[in-house]
């Protein structure tokens, strides 16, 4: 049943005329460029206005973790939760559904983590995570612990608080004074390194983060955010000891450890916090996107036992609070969510493929055009290079590729993935948690037949 009394058509002059899109570029559609406009969802499709099917390489943003036909389920979950309570705030009040999601959150956590603010999403979250910490050291009685560490190229969302954090200057110039001060850290881009190991890249990236924080002063710096796979620049997976070297490196300057995963939490990665995995607890964790598996708008801050203490002593308020954070459908939603993650094997959906998939998109190295693969999980980027000697593109020749040729080039071809350019060109895919081995290798083939067009058109026809 259509969505919608209008057809497509309709719909596209519609969105020309009163839609600003996010991240938009309005001007072509002012130039008769239709927008995608994806109309209904099936397993691991959509499908858009006019019936053209596409697979979800991306899943949606990194957040359709289950893809699109536990609509019904949810369904019900929402409409015993309206019929109870369709509303109520967390404004020093509670509901049982985000006492429940709390208490279900702190299980799945790691040991001492056992708190949970919630939020709207995923900039929400990590605001919240840089109040809490300097509500947090001003209870220490350390007031002047008012900046922060974050790495080169990361994203860590779009409110003034949560881009300060974003290392992309791109997105931050036209905005003014960042809302505090800020020192980038390396990332943990392995390509184009010259370290002979893994050994000697983890010492080389804590020793640049360790100066970091010197240059910030080490009594001044409240916390340092980093995700476990960063997403901007193309999937960054971090070397053997980088995660425990950061938590030292926090116990022994008295700042707060945050992990960012709103994109790699609840399954992204094989597990429900990636940060597990790669061998450190923080002191907080921010999250979003998987947390309902896009079903519902909710996103949380976990918060370790340390960190809260300071909010239950006698005459102190948390300074902070958002109306929408933890709605009653949202967290219902949630709790249905990780029901599902548990009767459906979803994380070991992802441990059983996560080979086969890294096989098959290493495959693509073949092609002149791709310099490298990386990442885990269902998390992955191809990062594209101007010919075998892994040349970088020149600003033209790279705008051409990953704004108009591969974007045009995939959809064509029915996939969703992502061609981005925040910092060198990259194509990546995150398919949804559920997505089968055969779903999978459709997914690898039609990347790998836009990267050939593309290694044909721009590498091969000069």
């Amino acid at each position: 049943m259509p969505s919608t009394t209008l057809n497509a058509a309709q719909l596209q002059t519609a969105a020309r005329d009163h839609l600003l899109l996010h991240f938009g570029q309005h001007a072509n559609l002012r130039h008769g460029q239709d927008v995608f406009l994806p109309e209904r969802g099936e397993g691991v499709y959509l499908h858009d206005a006019t019936g053209k099917r596409y697979i979800d390489g991306l899943s949606a943003l990194f957040c359709a973790q289950l893809g699109y036909s536990y609509g019904p389920e949810f369904a019900k979950t929402a409409e015993r939760q309206l019929s109870r309570l369709p509303f109520s705030t967390l404004w020093n009040t509670a509901h049982p559904a985000a006492i429940e999601l709390a208490e279900r959150l702190a299980a799945l956590a790691p040991h001492g983590i056992n708190r949970a603010f919630f939020t709207s999403g995923g900039s929400e979250s990590v605001e919240s995570a840089w109040k809490l910490a300097r509500m947090y050291h001003l209870a220490q009685g350390q007031p002047q612990r008012t900046k922060a560490v974050a790495r080169r190229t990361a994203y860590h969302g779009l409110t003034m608080g949560a881009l300060a954090l974003t290392g992309i200057p791109a997105l931050k110039e036209p905005f003014g004074t960042p809302a505090f001060e800020v020192t980038h850290a390396p990332n943990t881009n392995r390509y184009r390194t010259t370290d002979i190991d893994e050994d000697t890249f983890t010492l080389r990236l804590l020793a640049e983060t360790e100066a970091a924080v010197l240059e910030a002063g080490p009594d001044q710096v409240a916390m340092l955010i980093a995700e476990p796979v960063q997403n901007a620049g193309g999937c960054f997976t971090p070397p053997d000891g980088y995660w425990a070297g950061l938590r030292a490196m926090a116990d022994r300057y008295g700042f707060l450890l945050v992990a960012d995963e709103v994109i790699t939490g609840f399954g992204r990665i094989g597990e429900y916090f990636a940060v597990s995995k790669y061998g450190a607890v923080p002191d907080m964790i921010t999250t979003a996107k998987g947390l309902t598996s896009s079903y519902a708008t909710l996103g949380a801050v976990l918060v370790s036992d340390k960190v809260a203490e300071p909010f239950y002593d006698d005459g102190v308020t948390l300074l902070h609070g958002l109306t929408f954070a933890g709605h009653p459908v949202a967290a219902a939603t949630a709790l249905t969510n990780l029901d599902i993650f548990e009767r459906d094997g979803v994380l070991d959906n992802v441990r059983t493929l996560t080979g086969h998939l890294h096989k098959r998109l290493s495959e693509l190295t073949e092609l002149d055009i791709v310099g490298d693969v990386r990442g885990d999980g269902f998390f992955w980027a191809m990062e594209l290079v101007d010919g075998p000697d892994g040349c970088r593109f020149d600003i033209d020749r790279k705008n051409n590729l990953v704004k108009k040729f591969l974007p045009a080039r995939l959809r064509d071809l029915g996939l969703l993935s992502r061609a981005d350019d925040r910092g060198d060109p990259v194509v990546q895919i995150a398919p949804p948690l559920v997505a089968t081995q055969e779903e999978l290798d459709r997914i690898v083939n039609l990347l790998g037949q836009a990267l050939a067009d593309a290694d044909r058109h721009f590498l091969h026809n000069r």
